[in-house]
């Protein structure tokens, strides 16, 4: 605490936003195994665990749309601690008899869920913009990858930690225990977080929450792509797959996955070093769309050596590795760009209309990949996934580019 106290007040702030980001991602991403893996093994079908996601995404991207500007105008630190009591809530809805566990209530709770984690995420991501300068762009880069990189290890660790709780105090109180620890952590930000964190000098518009930025706009349509290619295999159809095809059990599943989220987290935190920046080389459009072509083609490579003869194991446990580490770099690229083309003053309403379009590429992805894996199969989900690259691909050339691209010391 005596090292804390003695930081500035912005990296005080900054440790603040981060340790409320970290606590919500643990609990997002145990709640996400715990809802999968319970219901699969209730009966649930393939489709009917997507539908339970539907609300979680859907109200995702109304979220991110007023969220950015409620940021603006209230300030962050109170979108941030509205997601956590949210999430709180959220989670005390599942801790009810099993019988009220019907797909309307559990879709009700996702809907909280989803709202309180953009609420969070776009908090913590538009704080960022107000406690580094313009010029320093290299520096932005660097603290964007960061954060996105641990709250991907962390939810990671949520995996893990969904599917071992599960196993050992069952789904209800899995979710009490988790509830009582985020009650802590929201507890804790209500004291410490101060309270004109990103908050716009002048109060911005109703209308302006649609961005009228070229390069935000076209990012907000690469991103929802690209993110509807990770999910369409990535939410339903592989852990239902693993767990039903290769009669993996929980702890198996729960830990591979968790496992790779950690490892496509490591990566997004070490993008800066990948791409060339440290060297003086600041990431532009050209950057995001030679990524997104390297990523393309690796679903079609899976899908075509899973009927090819080759150990289907190993095939998904190589080539999900592959698929992670490259598709890491593409994600913390695109969440440095926005923040980067973001405007200065009231950022969270481009941020917020960003992450509304990542949270549409969620949603079709989640649906896309219950219903496909259930008609056709995982290979058919990759094939879709391929085609959902390219489009990010494509729409990624028209994004800005640097004239010259110049690393800013932090």
């Amino acid at each position: 605490m005596k090292r804390l106290s003695g930081l500035s007040r912005e990296v005080r702030q900054y440790a603040i936003v981060t340790g409320n980001y970290w606590a919500f991602t643990l609990t997002d991403g145990a709640l996400r195994m715990l809802v999968v893996l319970h219901f699969h093994s209730l009966g649930y079908s393939p489709l009917q665990i997507a539908s339970l996601f539907l609300f979680y995404e859907f109200f995702g991207i109304v979220t991110n749309l007023v969220g950015g500007y409620l940021g603006a105008r209230l300030g962050l630190n109170r979108t941030m601690n509205i997601g956590l009591v949210l999430q709180v809530v959220a989670l005390l809805m599942l801790v009810v008899p099993a019988d009220w566990l019907t797909v309307v209530w559990v879709m009700a709770a996702q809907a909280l869920s989803g709202i309180a984690k953009d609420l969070n995420k776009m908090s913590a991501k538009s704080a960022i913009k107000q406690l580094i300068s313009g010029d320093q762009q290299g520096a932005l880069y660097r603290w964007i990858a960061l954060l996105t990189g641990s709250k991907n290890a962390l939810k990671g660790v949520g995996f893990f930690m969904g599917g071992a709780l599960l196993a050992w105090l069952g789904f209800r109180y899995s979710v009490l225990a988790m509830a009582i620890a985020l009650s802590l952590v929201w507890i804790g930000s209500l004291v410490w977080l101060k309270k004109d964190l990103g908050r716009a000098k002048g109060k911005p518009k109703f209308h302006e929450m649609l961005s009228k930025s070229r390069g935000v706009n076209v990012l907000s349509a690469a991103r929802l792509f690209l993110f509807a290619a990770r999910d369409v295999w990535f939410v339903v159809a592989l852990p239902v797959y693993l767990s039903s095809e290769l009669n993996w059990d929980f702890w198996q599943v729960g830990g591979f996955l968790a496992l790779w989220v950690i490892a496509y987290g490591i990566v997004q935190s070490q993008a800066p070093m990948i791409t060339g920046s440290r060297a003086g080389r600041i990431p532009d459009g050209r950057s995001a769309l030679r990524w997104a072509l390297a990523l393309t083609a690796f679903p079609a490579l899976i899908a075509l050596t899973l009927s090819s003869g080759f150990p289907v194991e190993t095939v998904l446990v190589v080539g999900l590795l592959a698929f992670g580490a490259l598709f890491a770099v593409n994600s913390s690229l695109h969440s440095y760009l926005i923040v980067s083309y973001a405007r200065e003053e009231g950022a969270s309403l481009d941020v917020g209309f960003y992450y509304m379009s990542n949270a549409g590429g969620r949603l079709l992805g989640t649906l896309l990949s219950g219903w496909m894996y259930q008609a056709h199969g995982l290979a058919a989900c990759l094939w879709i996934s391929t085609a959902f690259l390219a489009l990010a691909a494509i729409i990624s050339v028209a994004l800005p580019r640097h004239q010259k691209p110049t690393a800013h010391p932090i």
